[in-house]
């Protein structure tokens, strides 16, 4: 796993290390890790013209610092002083191997083979002030390289909130352990590749706040010599009506391509025959009302509800019905609509996963959608309390909450999974391995995560390019994204 931590996690363990440790230590590590950083980035170090931006902080501590080094290797450093105060003892280092200072409107940014941010740390809120905005999207047009110290300034290191003004970095070098914005969007997508810089604070830190998975930490339900179909597990799926057929056909494809030892699906006639055209491994029968409509479809582990079901009174009822039983539920699509105004079904005893994009939940919550794009991680852990629920929420970093644990960031994933369909392959992929007796949480995580793979897979990612793909080019990948767990 990668793990984060908000910052004053961080600040504490900093604190802790530096009563045992010389003054200036924390910031001389984390100077070395930076300039090593820098080095393998450039051709050769002699010669290499480097523009250091630097604000009043410990990070622009830490980029002198690594200036001086750099500059004592035979580069040719400047330093850009955004404010009026500047680390004293990292500028007289520099200073004194030879680096120089400049005003902003003297900052050699064009000319630079590499550009190292130090104009804010992990302390940083809202949007750049000038004249550091400035300087922030001088650096995006600039040729060089661009490093990020800590965090890209003006993205905040707690969330992944970006309001205005932010460094778009190609590197960032983060000390210590990773923040929850380096993985959250919008702040994710301005970090570039994300070093992690080792400084000693580890056996100080506590529990993480953010994690993500890699491979070896996805581990989905694998089948011994004594399995069967019922142990392996049963899942069953109600999705789909008449006008919204597509829904059944791809919840269920991607339930009985992973790893479901059986798939009982119902609905209405029509997308029934079109799920035993498509998927005669799926159990099929239609679905008839009134209490008890769920047990004529037979025994199953987890329960999928709520892909293009509509939001009527029948669909309502099939809710009603799913989650008033004693079994893992998930809930997707219309069904979150129907919750939306009948939050008292979520009054249970039972894991519940619900898996809304933002528009969901802003109707889930009485929110805004805005804000919630803006605040992914701050809406996931309310949503996961106030629905008493395991929520995935969708988007360009989904995130799994659920409360007391560390929400889940997902890794995997492409642009190109932003197509008709693929929310609904995300649910019966989860759906198979909530049956197959994996806890919410992990279930969620280890879905996503093999979801967006699959996507990868299929839209070609591996190659010198990708392409666009379908929900159905992801149901076919799964098998390949499952291998790559071995």
């Amino acid at each position: 796993m990668r793990y984060a931590h908000e910052v004053g996690k961080v600040r504490a363990a900093e604190r802790a290390l530096m009563a045992r440790t010389p003054d200036g230590e924390l910031m001389r590590r984390a100077a070395a890790g930076l300039a090593g950083v820098c080095a393998r980035l450039l051709p050769h170090v002699y010669g290499a013209r480097i523009v250091l931006l630097i604000g009043g902080g410990a990070n622009g501590g830490d980029a002198l610092y690594a200036g001086a080094r750099l500059a004592g290797r035979g580069a040719q450093v400047v330093a850009v002083l955004a404010g009026s105060s500047a680390h004293e003892g990292g500028l007289a280092a520099l200073r004194a191997a030879g680096g120089r200072v400049a005003a902003p409107a003297d900052a050699p940014i064009d000319a630079a083979d590499l550009i190292i941010d130090g104009l804010t740390g992990i302390g940083g809120a809202g949007g750049l002030r000038e004249p550091h905005a400035a300087l922030a999207r001088r650096a995006a047009l600039a040729a060089g390289v661009v490093v990020a110290c800590d965090v890209p300034s003006g993205v905040d290191a707690g969330s992944g909130r970006v309001e205005g003004a932010a460094v778009h970095a190609d590197v960032t070098v983060t000390f210590g352990t990773h923040k929850p914005g380096l993985l959250i969007d919008p702040g994710a997508a301005y970090c570039g590749v994300i070093e992690l810089v080792d400084i000693g604070i580890g056996p100080h830190l506590a529990d993480p706040d953010v994690v993500a998975a890699r491979p070896d930490d996805v581990r989905p339900p694998e089948p011994g010599p004594e399995s069967d179909k019922y142990r392996r597990g049963v899942v069953g799926v109600v999705a789909g009506g008449d006008e919204y057929t597509g829904a059944a056909v791809l919840c269920t494809g991607a339930a009985v391509h992973a790893g479901a030892g059986m798939v009982r699906f119902a609905s209405s006639a029509h997308p029934v025959e079109l799920v035993r055209n498509r998927w005669p491994e799926a159990i099929t029968s239609v679905l008839g009302g009134g209490p008890g409509m769920l047990d004529a479809i037979g025994r199953v582990q987890a329960w999928v509800v709520g892909p293009g079901l509509g939001t009527g009174d029948a669909a309502e009822e099939i809710v009603a019905a799913a989650l008033a039983t004693e079994l893992p539920v998930l809930v997707d699509a219309d069904g979150l609509t129907v919750l939306s105004r009948r939050r008292d079904l979520l009054r249970r005893e039972a894991p519940t996963v619900l898996t809304p994009h933002a528009g969901e939940l802003a109707r889930l919550l009485g929110a805004d959608r805005d804000h919630i794009e803006a605040r992914r991680l701050e809406f996931a852990r309310r949503a996961a309390v106030e629905l008493d629920a395991t929520v995935l929420l969708k988007g360009s970093t989904t995130l799994v909450a659920e409360q007391d644990r560390p929400v889940r960031v997902n890794p995997t994933g492409t642009p190109w999974l932003a197509t008709a369909g693929t929310g609904d392959v995300l649910s019966g992929l989860i759906g198979a391995l909530l049956g197959g007796g994996m806890p919410a949480l992990e279930a969620a995580a280890a879905g996503a995560y093999l979801h967006g793979l699959a996507a990868r897979i299929a839209a070609g990612g591996d190659g010198p390019g990708e392409s666009p793909i379908s929900a159905t080019d992801v149901i076919r990948s799964l098998p390949a994204a499952f291998r790559t767990l071995d």
